[in-house]
């Protein structure tokens, strides 16, 4: 591991742990203040391990960075199942889309169960649905996806931006992901924030909780495009594009340099907001390929996988970074986004700043990070993002420090698909399959314009609703002959190019969308 030095740094000291263990233990070193890397020789291949860096300064207290390390992790194949809540009113005009993002689901390993819900549904109805579909498969059931105007769920009386007049029930998809947690509507009265979307009464459909109630079991990401008029197009135009970009990203169609930039308008806080940016994507893509610069003009000149921005605000923008309508009218090049800055983070609110960012470009997520701090260095080593929302949602112990005065709140929320992945590698060109005789089936594929390990083909099990893999090995040619004898109907086969990611936290297997 290796860092920029730092002026008044008085000493470093190391933690390390297993990933996802409950506690850090004693640290297993204490550097100097001129140390810029740390050797840890008492590792294994194949397991995974979260070291936390503290910085020790003079005058400034403590810094904190985490990183999740791995030597040649395992590939993931079954990645468990995402339950998929479709606004129905998209049903029809975006039968194709949503089609090809089950298809996109399936291929990364995830079991897609579907819901179509209407948007005038009480919340509670819809949560009926997570919670009997988790309960038939707990072991199974890891996140949910909403695409559309789903219910919203509101809760608490709660201001995670400070503002006296933003005080109620803030939207609260948490609601969703938490499934055995004690949500009330009977004790809240809240009427003092200027939008009556925040007022809060007893038995009017809007939570108590402004603390989320029990560890959130999953995560949960939405996609939702409606009430942006500042955009000419449709609600229905403006989804089909965002599950546009969605399907290219995931199959390479795009990409992203692995670089981040920073636009910190909030220098003079103590709470440095902008720490997410520059702590958090220093393990994603290392700290010399993060860098300060203005929010829209650097992301409209160039690529960048992450990207941070943060400034006093108000529903529709933020100040030194842009407004609603400037995403309207620009094409930013930056696939993960983080904004934060007061009102905005209240996300279901007319042509809010945090969706506008969404229905436009090439950005396909975007979290309110600040009030509290988040969690993502896992994607370093191929987590989906969906990783991030759960452990920040369930950060109210203080486990990933510091996690400051909002951590563990209903706010917390994921805008986009809660499913994907930092690092993406081009399919197979092409797939087909032929039968050769009564056993025998072949397989054949074109390559992969990434430089690949090899190729797994995989078969649909209709009984046991999932895929299996049917190489032992990767196969290093194009084709493959499959022993079907016994085996009625139609079958489904899919192949996935493997590769061996290099990051700067370590390495893993990583495997292709299906073909």
């Amino acid at each position: 591991m290796d860092w920029l030095s730092h002026a008044n740094t008085t000493s470093f000291q190391i933690y390390r742990k297993l990933e996802g263990g409950s506690s850090w233990g004693g640290a297993i070193a204490t550097l100097p203040s001129t140390a810029t890397f740390f050797e840890d020789n008492n590792v294994q291949v194949q397991v995974s391990y979260e070291y936390k860096i503290v910085r020790n300064t003079s005058n400034l207290g403590q810094g904190f960075c985490y990183l999740n390390v791995g030597i040649e992790m395992p590939f993931v194949e079954d990645r468990g199942t995402v339950l998929l809540l479709v606004d129905n009113t998209f049903t029809s005009s975006l039968a194709t889309q949503l089609s090809q993002l089950q298809e996109d689901l399936e291929g990364d390993g995830w079991r897609v169960q579907r819901f179509d819900v209407s948007r005038t549904a009480p919340v509670t109805s819809v949560k009926a649905l997570v919670v009997g579909a988790y309960n038939a498969a707990p072991a199974s059931v890891k996140a949910v996806l909403i695409v559309g105007h789903v219910p919203v769920p509101y809760s608490g009386n709660l201001a995670p931006d400070g503002h006296g007049d933003h005080y109620g029930a803030w939207p609260a998809d948490v609601y969703y992901g938490d499934v055995n947690g004690n949500w009330t509507d009977n004790s809240v009265t809240s009427a003092g924030s200027q939008d009556f979307r925040n007022h809060n009464y007893p038995g009017d459909g809007k939570f108590d909780q402004s603390t989320i109630p029990s560890q959130v079991e999953l995560a949960v990401g939405r996609i939702d495009l409606a009430n942006m008029p500042s955009f000419p197009q449709s609600e229905t135009t403006l989804l089909s594009n965002y599950l546009t970009k969605l399907h290219q990203w995931k199959v390479k169609q795009f990409t992203a340099q692995y670089r981040a930039v920073i636009d910190d308008n909030f220098t003079g806080y103590g709470d440095a907001f902008a720490q997410n940016g520059w702590r958090g994507f220093a393990p994603l893509v290392h700290p010399n390929n993060v860098n300060a610069g203005d929010y829209f003009g650097s992301l409209s000149a160039g690529s960048y996988v992450w990207s941070y921005g943060c400034g006093g605000g108000w529903w529709n923008g933020s100040n030194g970074i842009g407004t609603t309508t400037d995403f309207v009218s620009s094409n930013l090049q930056s696939v993960f986004t983080i904004l934060f800055g007061s009102y905005f983070g209240d996300w279901d609110g007319t042509d809010n700043f945090m969706r506008a960012a969404l229905a436009s470009g090439r950005t396909l997520t975007n979290f309110w990070a600040g009030y509290p701090n988040w969690v993502f260095h896992h994607m370093g080593l191929g987590a989906p993002i969906g990783k991030a929302v759960v452990l920040t949602q369930n950060n109210g112990n203080g486990h990933y420090e510091p996690a400051n005065w909002q951590a563990g709140r209903v706010h917390i929320s994921l805008l986009g698909d809660p499913t994907l992945r930092m690092h993406v590698v081009a399919p197979p060109s092409s797939a087909n399959a032929s039968v050769l005789n009564s056993s025998s089936a072949t397989i054949s594929w074109g390559t992969s314009p990434d430089a690949v390990l090899g190729y797994h083909v995989y078969r649909y099990d209709p009984q046991a609703g999932n895929w299996q893999r049917r190489t032992s090995s990767p196969v290093s040619g194009t084709s493959f002959v499959d022993n079907i004898a016994g085996l009625a109907g139609q079958v489904r086969y899919m192949v996935r190019a493997l590769k061996l990611e290099s990051t700067p936290t370590g390495s893993y297997y990583n495997l292709s969308l299906g073909k």
